[in-house]
């Protein structure tokens, strides 16, 4: 059939405004990624720990009382800047991340006192709670139908600017013999341009909680009540009214839907694994380049290992993507066995004095950890609504910090047991590996793998039992 005049005018004009919609997204993703990119190009950032050793800082201030500082200001700051990241719709965070960059190396390059350093990781910290800007700043700004595809690019586009910055910076001080202290002023220079990038971000209309759509909010039950009350319907005296709006209101129906979603096992099994693997994770990276200076000081790889690193944590994150599995059945062994893989990698890395066992085991430690993020994260989305999902992530996250906060002020922090950094490995594993033995995941029995470090017994459980594995192969 022949369109009509007033159809094909229609189809005329929207043509050339399709045009325009996918130009604008183009550009809009480009510009994203450029600046996710080049936000993580600080070459020095893998070389901090060698230069405050250089600076006449002794290791036990490095370990004791500078490092410590970095968990605890990041959980002072979690909550308020994940809140104003919504309220304020993500653009002014992004600023303040990029400006909070800047703090951290000016004190690097002036500061000259344990308390300079504390202060540039409390600023860190701040970098580190922003990171959450990057990452929903893009569900606010496309279609739902683009979300997969703009994920998958900015997150193509923070590792590949963490690779190109560890590479880079390796090359600088390997082959060109340049001193940290350069090559610190270096970063400094690329963290101002990512700074001017900040400043031409769009900044969206709207936020997932506090700057929601109207469509998306809807109008309440009992707000229409009160507009149009029905004619045999007798108006509600005030409280009543007001105990309503608390009842039907966005935060008390997403905590009321939380609890109703938390009594699921394959959800409470994989935020236990969330909070107590990342919190150990987390403490051996914030300690990991004390460990390779103490163990070799002539050796200086760590943008290499870092870089290589990067690129498995990539691989093995990218893989987790194929896994296809009956998770319901399997998640409890496959997380079993990670965490397995992971202790052995840790007490290898603490225990052999050598750098080069330290590198390689380092190198398997992150991309093991990094294999289960993505099958975490789905597991825990797929159940959820989005707004919900970024309650339970931003609630995971809390209690991560939280628990390494406690094990900083008792294991590290000169105010508690004051450990070097090799007597610190019995808490650390104890972090990764506590979540499998919490009776919430509802098992009784299991593997039991037993460590001695330094006359400390640890002990890994391991949640399935070698008759409970054969009677799952059989039924399959």
């Amino acid at each position: 059939m022949v369109p009509t005049g007033q159809v094909a005018e229609k189809q005329a004009y929207e043509e050339p405004r399709q045009d325009h919609e996918l130009k604008s997204w183009r550009c809009l993703v480009f510009y994203l990624c450029f600046f996710g990119f080049m936000a993580q190009l600080r070459p020095g950032e893998s070389f901090i720990t060698p230069f405050l050793l250089e600076r006449k800082f002794t290791k036990e201030q490095v370990t004791n009382e500078i490092i410590p500082m970095l968990p605890y200001s990041h959980l002072a700051v979690l909550v308020p800047v994940f809140l104003l990241t919504d309220y304020l719709r993500y653009k002014p965070v992004l600023v303040l991340q990029c400006l909070s960059f800047v703090c951290v190396w000016l004190l690097l390059l002036l500061g000259t006192s344990v308390v300079h350093m504390q202060l540039m990781e409390v600023f860190y910290s701040v970098t580190m709670a922003a990171r959450i800007a990057y990452s929903s700043y893009i569900f606010s700004l496309v279609h739902p139908s683009r979300y997969q595809r703009m994920a998958s690019y900015s997150r193509a586009a923070v590792l590949l600017g963490v690779f190109i910055s560890s590479v880079l910076g390796q090359a600088l001080v390997t082959v060109g013999h340049i001193s940290t202290y350069t090559l610190n002023c270096v970063s400094l220079g690329f963290i101002l341009f990512s700074l001017v990038l900040s400043l031409f971000l769009k900044r969206p209309k709207r936020s997932l909680f506090f700057n929601r759509s109207t469509l998306a909010r809807g109008a309440l039950p009992c707000e229409l009540d009160q507009m149009h009350p029905g004619p045999d319907r007798p108006e509600t005296r005030k409280l009543d009214r007001m105990l309503g709006t608390c009842r039907d209101s966005f935060l008390v129906r997403m905590l009321s839907e939380l609890v109703e979603n938390a009594r699921q096992p394959q959800l409470r099994l994989w935020c236990l694994w969330w909070v107590f693997n990342s919190s150990g994770y987390y403490l051996i990276t914030y300690y990991v380049h004390v460990l390779w200076r103490s163990t070799d000081s002539s050796l200086s790889y760590n943008g290499a290992v870092d870089a290589a690193s990067t690129l498995l944590s990539a691989i093995t994150s990218f893989s987790a993507g194929f896994l296809s599995i009956r998770w319901t059945l399997w998640s409890k062994l496959v997380i079993a066995g990670v965490i397995a893989i992971q202790a052995s990698l840790v007490f290898c890395m603490f225990q052999i004095r050598d750098i080069w066992v330290c590198y390689v085991t380092f190198v398997l430690f992150r991309g093991a950890y990094q294999f289960l993020v993505p099958i975490a994260t789905f597991q825990i989305a797929s159940s959820l609504s989005k707004e919900l999902c970024a309650l339970v992530f931003g609630i995971n996250t809390f209690l991560a910090t939280a628990l390494k906060t406690c094990i900083t002020l008792v294991v590290s922090d000169k105010r508690g047991l004051g450990l070097q950094v090799r007597d610190q490995v019995s808490p650390h594993l104890s972090a990764m590996s506590l979540g499998e033995g919490s009776p919430s995941c509802g098992h009784g029995e299991g593997l039991l793998v037993c460590f001695t470090v330094r006359g400390q017994r640890l002990q890994v459980h391991c949640p399935w039992s070698m008759q409970s594995v054969a009677h799952i192969w059989s039924r399959n």
